[in-house]
């Protein structure tokens, strides 16, 4: 299985914590956010890991090395200055997440900067559609939610409870197919290479049946304020001392 851990933000809400230190690699519970996905990928069964880089870039192979430590094999798809957000970064990285072989196997993507305790492993390999949610209860900072999740596992944009989408997903390149006629005239969708969301993309695939998705009840956290980062912290030492 193969991987993309999402890592290229600026971590803008997290200053000054992020000025000198990009936000996957900060410390929670004495281990950078990112080294504990990297673990989990790894136990799940993950072979090659894109990280995706932008706002001090340099600094994750510093800190990662080449992931052999982890059993990985870590790629690292440089952006420039300006990430590509969360759709164009996942473009830019599909000729690592793709294979020599091309073909439209899934790999798995996950938000570097949250902490969760979703077992990685128990998602499906071979999602049914383009892509496979997992979905968590909104958090007080995101009450509204993003999308819906149907008693048959098919995930929509309306219709019914909104849950918050947790930044953890299993996607196929198909997902891409049709990419720009969805994102056209959005800001970025013609620069070179192309800048925009993933959201429009997840919309589409959703009108035509194509995303299901899962709810997960256990920890989950968006560590996105200094604040978040030292409750998860404390929460995780305390966690360590029982």
């Amino acid at each position: 299985m193969k991987a993309l851990v999402f890592a290229a933000g600026f971590g803008e809400r997290m200053r000054p914590l992020t000025e000198h230190t990009p936000k996957p690699l900060l410390e929670a519970g004495g281990k950078p956010l990112i080294v504990r996905h990297l673990e989990k990928l790894a136990a799940a069964g993950a072979t090659d890991v894109v990280v995706n880089t932008s706002w001090l870039a340099p600094r994750f192979p510093q800190a990662l090395g080449d992931g052999s430590r982890w059993g990985l094999r870590l790629h690292y798809s440089l952006e420039g200055e300006v990430p590509l957000e969360t759709g164009g970064g996942m473009f830019h990285a599909l000729p690592w997440l793709r294979g020599a072989g091309g073909g439209n196997d899934a790999f798995l993507a996950v938000n570097g900067d949250i902490h969760t305790e979703h077992d990685y492993a128990a998602l499906p390999r071979e999602p049914g559609g383009d892509a496979h949610l997992v979905l968590v209860d909104n958090p007080g900072h995101h009450p509204r939610g993003d999308f819906v999740l149907h008693p048959d596992g098919r995930v929509s944009d309306d219709g019914g409870e909104r849950l918050t989408f947790a930044g953890i997903g299993m996607y196929r390149p198909s997902l891409f197919d049709d990419w720009h006629a969805v994102v056209a005239g959005s800001a970025g969708a013609d620069a070179d290479p192309p800048r925009f969301q993933l959201a429009p993309l997840l919309r589409a695939a959703m009108a035509r049946g194509a995303v299901t998705g899962e709810r997960h009840r256990g920890r989950w956290t968006d560590v996105g304020t200094p604040q978040r980062l030292a409750d998860l912290d404390a929460a995780l030492r305390d966690a360590r001392r029982r």
